[in-house]
């Protein structure tokens, strides 16, 4: 009887994929093990064994794999359970999911790219026929692809000639899998085995006279082996012997020293736990704790809502004490990079090495070591702190899951496929392992709240800062009438200018939040009105003045700073509008004397861009930090009293039914970040209409009244949480093609759903890297089952595809659009 195994490869199609397989290798294969298998004419992919079993597929001839990749399994069957779910829920395909969850090392493709091997010297003797062709082929030229390989030896299966010449070492593939990811190996010296006895010892001194360099290693080898028993580092003997890494070489080659290497992970932590440091709670921490735990007991999702700098984390702290005293793992979800950098720090003090850090600022080699150490259930990795992808690792036994900032818009994908929302992606996760799931937010999300109202979710709350420290004082400040008063200095109001001044004397630091980054956002001809536009998006080009050129923020398009006019040849160019980069000009002009920072996209592009920046604030080495939205989030600085929102109304005023929850979330958590130790800190909002009902709501932390009448406005318009909301995304590069398509689509859709389809309609951006978009938005009701919902919207898509003209148009699905 034949042998079968199904395939998850990752690329965008439905269905997984049929192989066949010998008697030993079904033996050897576990579901969530890796194989090389052939797809297509020519094409090789890593795909990941669904199932085995013994049914032949009926379409189609079973293919034989390639080669076996793994020899256990590196995904386990409550993630391949869960990547189900997010696929079919958000609906997208396993493929994509995967390509998503797995690192790229361990996915390899047959866009290998064929070097030869240098370190070798081949005998052409040895080479048959069509490897030689190869062989020779690379003399002349450096790299091959596989198709050009295929071309030169006239053959379409070229795999087994690439593996028997790997075998005889005289080639190497550039993206091949399992070179891709190389353990980090650290290199150690200790004496030769024939000097470690006393007379031997003394004879090596004696000869080592003449060359006092070399002496003064072996000296300094016998000091650091006599302090400490660890093994000795080169680069630790380099240091203490102040001597060069050829002296260390010339003892190594006479055969004096050994050197060997000893594997180790990339990302430690270098200290010792302080566990006696953690802090007492007090009496409102402590009853939100109880509160947590009766929910828990419940088998509830629950929610904590606590205000900025209420000590939410000392909370956490508690609960994943007891979950690792359990022996279970923790997994804590944190929206921005710029949250797990400092938080890392904190949570080190407490649980030392047990922790890992998993984002998408580490490199692939980074994220297999933490891969591994969490499907091995290392110690090291009892604690998993990470941005969204961290949801994707092969937790094996997961007691406890925590969302911070579980409002955050970050945590929601929207390309490429899965467009999931990792909030929600990581309940069900904690449900699968039946874990504990806790969710934080000052500022809960409208949806979350609603799941307590209506007791789907427990809750818990903290209404006190920690150590009695007052709620920051709110003012807002009318920029439109100080602007006719000529009170304004550029962007800075009077009352503001006054506060950083006397902020400034005071030696506390200030914190300015304008959510655009860039120089200004315009550019425009003061002659003719012309501003320029990105040539392959609907959109015009953002100026950048550090780099003196405008940029566009959609596709990365960049030209240089034009000098006149492109429509009429004047000279006469000005901006309009403000963002990040104006404002530290600006403040930099005002306080010459003051050390200004900034921290947006353009300044934290490295992997270490967020420590430095938050690292230098800490540490007050900057005095006033200008920053978007990435310094609003759960970021605790001891020593700001001032925090400046220079223009609300942006906020406001953006075309989306989020938008007022979103700037009561955002200027309520930029304001927390000012007075979190003694003295109560001052938060100055400007903005062209202070009397809007939400600014006074955030002025006076009146989040019942915001979420009040946000839900009332969502039940009129059958927004979420009520409804739920999918929305359709239409992409072509040719305008009409996509009208058509989208007509069509819509009438499609209206036939079967009614009056809670909306649009075709163009997004403000309508055109991004030259291909045109169209949405539609369709409300599915409480009542309605999503399901069906879906299987009719995909029933509906599959005659869409059947008409020719169609077929090209992209379909892109957003379910629980934000």
């Amino acid at each position: 009887m034949a042998n079968f195994i199904n395939v998850i490869l990752p690329i965008p199609l439905e269905k997984s994929f049929t192989y066949s397989v010998t008697e030993e290798e079904a033996a050897l294969l576990k579901p969530g093990m890796r194989v090389a298998v052939p797809f297509g004419k020519s094409k090789i992919y890593t795909g990941v064994v669904q199932s085995v079993h013994k049914n032949p597929p009926e379409v189609y001839e079973a293919k034989e794999i390639h080669e076996l990749l793994d020899e256990y399994p590196i995904v386990n069957e409550t993630q391949l359970k869960h990547w189900e779910w997010i696929a079919s829920y958000y609906m997208c395909t396993l493929g994509e999911v995967v390509r998503s969850a797995l690192p790229s090392a361990f996915l390899l493709e047959s866009e290998t790219l064929v070097l030869r091997n240098t370190e070798y010297e081949i005998d052409e003797n040895e080479l048959l026929d069509d490897e030689f062709l190869v062989f020779e082929a690379l003399q002349h030229q450096s790299i091959l692809k596989v198709q050009e390989v295929s071309s030169i030896i006239d053959r379409k299966n070229v795999l087994p000639i690439l593996q028997r010449l790997l075998e005889k070492k005289v080639i190497v593939l550039k993206e091949e899998v399992y070179d891709q990811y190389k353990p980090k190996l650290v290199r150690y010296v200790k004496l030769g085995a024939e000097h470690t006895s006393d007379e031997k010892l003394e004879e090596l001194l004696n000869s080592l006279t003449r060359a006092p360099k070399q002496s003064q290693v072996v000296l300094s080898l016998f000091q650091l082996q006599g302090k400490s028993q660890n093994p000795i580092k080169v680069s630790e003997l380099e240091k203490s012997s102040n001597s060069s890494k050829a002296v260390i070489k010339s003892l190594v080659d006479k055969g004096i020293l050994e050197e060997y290497f000893i594997k180790t992970d990339r990302v430690n932590y270098d200290g010792e736990p302080d566990n006696s440091d953690t802090k007492n709670l007090n009496e409102y921490q402590e009853t939100a704790l109880l509160d947590i735990k009766a929910s828990f007991a419940a088998n509830k999702v629950t929610l904590l809502k606590g205000v900025t700098s209420s000590g939410k984390t000392e909370v956490y702290v508690k609960l994943i004490e007891e979950c690792l005293e359990k022996g279970l793992q923790a997994l804590y979800l944190l929206p921005e990079i710029a949250l797990t950098t400092q938080l890392i720090g904190r949570l080190q003090e407490y649980f030392g090495e047990k922790i890992a850090i998993y984002h998408s600022k580490y490199n692939v080699q980074e994220r297999v070591e933490v891969w591994q150490n969490v499907l091995q259930a290392k110690p090291k990795a009892q604690l998993v702190i990470g941005a969204r992808s961290a949801m994707y690792l092969p937790f094996s036994k997961l007691g406890l899951v925590i969302v911070d900032e579980e409002h955050e818009s970050s945590f929601k994908q929207f390309d490429p496929a899965p467009r999931y929302h990792a909030r929600d992606a990581a309940i069900v996760l904690g449900h699968l392992h039946k874990a504990n799931i806790l969710l934080g937010s000052a500022t809960p999300s409208v949806e979350s709240y609603y799941n307590v109202q209506t007791g789907k979710y427990g809750y818990a709350e903290i209404t006190r800062r920690y150590g009695n420290v007052l709620m920051p004082e709110m003012e807002l400040v009318d920029i439109k009438e100080a602007s006719r008063k000529r009170k304004m200095k550029g962007h800075f109001s009077e009352r503001l200018f006054m506060e950083m001044e006397e902020t400034l004397k005071e030696g506390a630091q200030i914190i300015l939040f304008q959510n655009r980054r860039g120089f200004a956002p315009l550019m425009e001809c003061l002659t003719c009105g012309h501003t320029p536009q990105c040539p392959n998006c609907d959109v015009s080009l953002t100026y950048h003045q550090y780099r003196n050129q405008l940029r566009c923020h959609y596709c990365g398009h960049h030209t240089a700073l034009p000098e006149i006019c492109f429509a009429c040849g004047s000279p006469d160019l000005d901006t309009k509008g403000f963002g990040t980069e104006q404002i530290e000009k600006e403040v930099s002009a005002l306080f010459p004397e003051a050390k200004v920072g900034r921290m947006d996209l353009d300044t934290t592009r490295g992997k270490h861009g967020y420590e430095k920046i938050i690292t230098a604030f800490e540490q007050h080495e900057l005095d006033i930090l200008v920053g978007t939205q990435m310094i609003t989030k759960g970021l605790d600085f001891r020593n700001v009293n001032l925090v400046g929102v220079m223009n609300a109304d942006s906020l406001l005023n953006f075309p989306d039914y989020r938008a007022h929850e979103r700037t009561y979330q955002l200027l309520t958590q930029v304001s927390g970040r000012a007075g979190r130790t003694k003295k109560r800190g001052r938060v100055i909002i400007q903005t062209y209409n202070p009397y809007h009902q939400i600014l006074k709501q955030v002025t006076t932390s009146d989040y019942e009244g915001m979420y009040t009448e946000q839900l009332y406005e969502r039940e009129q318009f059958k927004y979420p949480p009520v409804n739920r909301i999918i929305k359709v995304t239409f992409k072509h590069k040719n305008y009409n093609v996509l009208n058509e398509a989208a007509d069509w689509f819509a009438g499609a859709l209206r036939t079967n759903f009614g009056g809670t389809v909306l649009g075709p309609e163009y997004p403000p951006v309508a055109r991004i890297r030259n291909q045109y978009l169209k949405h539609i938005v369709i409300k599915v009701q409480k009542a309605h089952s999503l399901a069906q919902t879906k299987a009719n919207i995909r029933r509906i898509e599959k005659s869409f595809k059947a008409v020719a003209m169609y077929r090209s148009v992209r379909v892109i699905y957003n379910v629980d659009h934000i």
